[in-house]
């Protein structure tokens, strides 16, 4: 077992743009994957679904977040956990910034 701990200096977290209107950066663990997002105010996040459990911590904004059908409005501060295969979608009701943890690692964002 890797006992090694691992530090990512900011200026190798590298901003991706996967939707219009936001930026994302990801760091992943063995079993983990965190996400940091900014939104413009008004940016859709469409309707998905993935095999991961999903925290989502709101650290800036308003953030309107559907999951299986039922609709939540989010403010600074905010959490959810989204089940795995749970269909959800989000909106940035404000500009935003949004942490989500996946587990286990969100193999495709490497």
């Amino acid at each position: 077992m890797d006992n090694q701990a691992k530090i990512i200096p900011a200026e190798n977290l590298v901003n991706q743009k996967l939707l219009k209107g936001a930026l994302v950066n990801f760091v992943h663990s063995k079993s983990m994957t965190l996400a940091e997002w900014r939104f413009e105010a008004g940016t859709p996040l469409p309707e998905h679904s993935h095999p991961h459990e999903q925290i989502t911590k709101l650290i800036a904004g308003k953030f309107e977040l559907s999951i299986s059908g039922k609709t939540y409005q989010l403010e600074a501060g905010s959490a959810a956990i989204i089940p795995p295969h749970a269909i959800h979608s989000a909106k940035a009701m404000t500009s935003c910034h949004v942490i989500d943890v996946f587990h286990p690692t969100r193999e495709e964002y490497k």
